[in-house]
């Protein structure tokens, strides 16, 4: 059964990978009119941008008192990226890498699964900072209007309700077990009308938040300090997402402000996380296009950085995804 899910997963990947070709075959042509010089740092920005997230996911492991290493954890952060795009179904898809790993080397699934949303946690604080001078750059140039500013209030709130509920575990395990089934519960109840049955078991609600007890109960013994370092990984890599674009800037001889590639970034990752597509697919190609034209960017170049920006942050790393897919699912036959 285990080898049939693993088939039918890879033939998934593989028609994802030919349906969106289109995509990569765009960006390489696109890339090939600018300067050799800054496309070529912008792959080594790429790749250790990557090698942050690699990172954050180590930090996040390591709060909860899981020493992972980066080789180990590199193969499974770029298949779980890919999942979620290829097979989205809300993070589960990404999220059950970790958990198939965990289950082989005998870890607590609710553990990494903890870890996971910690990772979500870390990242949305870190982005949230860049956004805010995203949102003052557009501001002080009068074009901040309700299309930047309610998806940033949606992000915002997200951001507090992942710490706060982190928060509340930390403090009481009943509490967090109480809020658990109380959501299964509401989600039941407004989608049972409609499929006639149950959708989230309030059992594993309960299994899980005690699982999760002996994680939180880690990270409550935590120093308040070992928060900081997954904090400044997560800004790290926003920082080197902000170099890349500002070396497509370079490559295509587009003049620019620190101000223009912050806004424009913060723009274009918003509608990465607040859209109804996995990674904003459709959706962050016309936002931040728009956003850059906005900041005064020429509407072509506007289209042609941004095209090359997505081959960076997402056509090519669903590449090396589907690569370490095969690779990780190899390894468990």
């Amino acid at each position: 059964m285990r080898k049939l899910g693993l088939a039918v997963i890879l033939l998934l990947a593989l028609t994802f990978i030919l349906s969106q070709f289109a995509h990569l075959e765009q960006f390489v042509s696109v890339i090939q009119r600018g300067q050799p010089l800054w496309i070529a740092l912008a792959f080594v920005v790429q790749a250790t941008w990557l090698l942050n997230q690699t990172a954050q996911y180590r930090a996040a492991f390591r709060v909860l008192g899981i020493e992972r290493t980066i080789r180990e954890l590199a193969p499974l952060v770029l298949a779980s990226n890919f999942l979620n795009v290829a097979a989205p179904s809300a993070g589960v898809s990404g999220i059950a890498i970790f958990l198939d790993d965990a289950r082989r080397r005998n870890l607590s699934s609710a553990r990494v699964t903890l870890a996971g949303v910690l990772y979500i946690l870390f990242d949305y604080i870190a982005f949230s900072a860049v956004l805010l001078l995203g949102l003052a750059v557009l501001f002080r140039r009068n074009d901040l209007t309700a299309v930047e500013l309610i998806p940033s209030i949606i992000l915002f709130c997200a951001t507090i309700g992942f710490g706060s509920v982190v928060l509340l575990g930390t403090r009481s395990a009943d509490a967090l077990e109480r809020l658990l089934v109380w959501m299964a519960r509401a989600v039941n109840g407004i989608v049972r009308p409609v499929i006639r049955r149950g959708y989230l078991s309030e059992t594993l609600a309960h299994r899980f938040a005690v699982e999760a007890a002996e994680g939180l109960r880690v990270l409550r013994q935590q120093p308040r300090g070992s928060w900081l370092f997954p904090i400044a990984l997560s800004l790290s890599g926003k920082a080197l997402q902000i170099m890349l674009l500002f070396l497509i800037f370079l490559a295509f001889d587009q003049p620019s402000t620190i101000g223009t590639i912050t806004a424009g970034f913060s723009i274009g990752f918003l509608f990465t996380i607040v859209s109804p597509t996995p990674m904003g697919i459709g959706v962050v190609e016309g936002a931040m296009t728009l956003a850059l034209r906005t900041l005064r960017v020429p509407l072509e170049a506007a289209a042609l950085i941004t095209a090359v920006f997505r081959g960076y942050t997402l056509w090519l790393p669903l590449l090396y995804g589907s690569a370490a897919l095969q690779m990780t699912g190899l390894r468990r036959n």
